[in-house]
């Protein structure tokens, strides 16, 4: 796709398939699997060779999230497939990283120092802001790559041309992904080297909100928000200090040598807008942290959540259901909204720096000057430049331009879902950008 492709995706209630689709939605109809925990954590041992997961308590949040999906008829055979594959790798990644721990227990020493965290509504400029800021390489960032596998298999090595195959398998998957949603990358693009949520690095622990965005879990969502989550911001710091300790150039398994070539700062520039209703366990985990606040307009926000997830659901569901979709993320949004208003206050008004949507995309680079003077770091003339390259090379709708109609595909007036917003807009005064 080339910068400025129109797209209009006109079949989210009734999906046209493409024979690619076709074919995948057939393969998992010939390979059904069993969700359960034993039948997801077999296959991580056989994988692994290794059978000690550490603390038991995550097979009772494995447990909720595969009996929830297996209830669901609506879900696709390949949709069953696709998490039960994504929970294999999680229990894999749980049982490397406490392998890691149990032999290297100076990991926990490794001091993860003020990073910059950036939250903010989903579409709201976070990804974009977090890779802006990651072309400054005296921070450290977490590639999608290395969130999907922080720990190396140890019988694996880099193939000739020096790959980590970390990397070939998330290219792979990118790949795939790709080709079988084509207008995903417009939406929301997962590269290898794109700068990650590192929400991925809690999945091992099995706590998050993730699994929201890949299913439909009404009853994990409830759950979730009911515990407290500071215990799983810890497991999250714990595998950032174990990619720290091993860019430090300390052994690891299936690498002797120096884990990466550059040597970045002690700053991690992390981002999630999971943080949003976790302020405290954030800020309990990084009480050093600067916390960057993005904001747009709600509706925005809504209709481009709920035109990803639709369009996602036709691999995973049999109906699209775009009008559970909308209610859903209305819905969601509004709580991510209301907590992080009635929260705020555990932030430090010198650690935070609330940045407008509209102002961001109108001066990127006023933009981070602010966020850096917040965080109390110069923005060299070095910083600046690899910033204005990442800027040349990466422009806005460098995938494609997707337009949206919330009248057209929901049946429902931007006036209308803008009632669930009324005291956002009072709080912070975003301006309105659907009419």
């Amino acid at each position: 796709m080339t910068t400025g492709r129109r797209i209009r995706i006109t079949d989210l209630r009734r999906p046209e398939l493409t024979e690619i689709q076709r074919l995948a939605l057939d393969h998992g109809e010939r390979h059904p699997v069993e969700l359960t925990v034993e039948a997801v954590l077999a296959q991580a041992v056989e994988r692994t060779a290794l059978d000690d997961f550490g603390a038991d308590d995550f097979r009772v949040r494995l447990r909720l999230w595969l009996e929830e999906v297996d209830g669901d008829g609506e879900r696709t055979a390949l949709g069953r497939m696709t998490l039960f594959r994504d929970c294999v790798r999680y229990a894999v990644n749980r049982l490397r990283i406490h392998d890691l721990l149990t032999r290297h227990p100076e990991i926990g020493d490794v001091a993860i120092v003020a990073p910059i965290v950036v939250v903010g509504l989903p579409r709201s400029g976070t990804t974009h802001l977090v890779n802006l800021i990651a072309s400054d390489t005296r921070l450290r960032s977490l590639p999608l790559w290395r969130s999907y596998e922080p720990v190396p298999d140890p019988g694996e090595v880099p193939g000739p041309d020096g790959v980590d195959p970390r990397h070939r398998r998330a290219e792979a998957d990118w790949r795939g992904m790709d080709a079988m949603l084509p207008f995903l990358a417009a939406m929301h693009p997962m590269r290898p080297d794109h700068i990650h949520e590192e929400l991925e690095l809690q999945l091992p622990d099995f706590s998050s909100y993730q699994l929201e965005w890949v299913a439909r879990v009404p009853q994990w969502r409830d759950y979730y928000l009911d515990h407290d989550q500071t215990p799983h911001y810890a497991y999250l710091k714990t595998v950032l200090q174990i990619l720290q300790w091993q860019s430090a150039g300390q052994p690891s398994p299936g690498n002797e040598g120096p884990g990466r070539q550059e040597s970045p700062g002690e700053r991690w520039v992390l981002k999630s807008p999971q943080h949003l209703e976790q302020l405290g366990p954030l800020l309990a985990t990084f009480p050093d942290a600067t916390v960057v606040v993005t904001h747009r307009d709600p509706v925005a926000v809504v209709q481009s959540a709920a035109t990803m997830m639709t369009y996602a659901a036709r691999m995973s569901y049999r109906t699209p259901e775009p009008d559970f979709y909308l209610s859903y993320w209305t819905d969601r949004i509004r709580r991510l909204l209301d907590t992080s208003l009635r929260h705020r206050h555990v932030v430090p008004p010198g650690a935070r720096q609330d940045v407008l949507f509209h102002d961001f995309m109108a001066d990127e680079m006023a933009t981070v000057a602010r966020i850096y003077a917040t965080a109390g770091l110069a923005l060299t003339d070095e910083a600046r430049a690899k910033m204005g390259t990442y800027l040349t090379d990466h422009p806005r709708d460098k995938e494609g331009q997707v337009f949206y109609d919330l009248r057209g595909d929901f049946g429902v007036t931007p006036d209308e879902v803008r009632d669930h917003f009324g005291f956002y807009h009072d709080a912070v005064g975003v301006p309105i950008e659907v009419t």
